[in-house]
């Protein structure tokens, strides 16, 4: 099936779900607790394809937790739905704070059915204080932020 949609954001992270029973609440739709899953999963996939993984989070002392997130639930997803969950870091300060986001899309008709935003802030994993972030989280996270991608000029803008 070609996908006939665009992401909100350029060059995303992108995780397949499928809806199956175990998804549906009693309303008949994709309880909001499974998007939330699918926002966790997505993420933590990211950051395992970025070559950060629980082993390094333990050996440096430092993990980014969500410390504040929003979501905004636009559309219901059925039983049979395929979907895609998009996701991008926005922005890092390089020193505590980092923020992704979020688009879930339904494949057959492109529809947004999510869109969710997460603070994270990196802690010690020791104690669970915050702490700034090891160089390691700065070049893997940091060079994902496609915020802080340069532009690419148009074809023909002599430099």
């Amino acid at each position: 099936m070609s996908q006939k949609f665009e992401f909100e954001k350029p060059l995303p992270f992108t995780l397949d779900f499928d809806v199956d029973n175990s998804h549906i609440d009693g309303i008949g739709h994709v309880n909001n607790a499974i998007y939330v899953d699918w926002c966790q999963k997505s993420g933590w996939a990211h950051s395992l394809a970025l070559g950060l993984d629980l082993s390094h989070y333990q050996e440096l002392d430092a993990a980014m937790v969500i410390r504040r997130a929003n979501y905004d639930y636009i559309q219901s997803a059925y039983i049979g739905d395929a979907c895609v969950m998009a996701t991008w870091l926005t922005n890092s300060d390089g020193k505590l704070i980092m923020e992704r986001e979020f688009q879930l899309v339904r494949k057959v008709d492109g529809k947004t059915l999510l869109r969710a935003h997460w603070q994270l802030v990196c802690i010690r994993m020791s104690n669970g204080k915050p702490r700034r972030m090891p160089p390691e989280f700065i070049k893997r996270y940091g060079d994902a932020v496609i915020a802080a991608r340069p532009q690419s000029k148009p074809s023909g803008d002599a430099t």
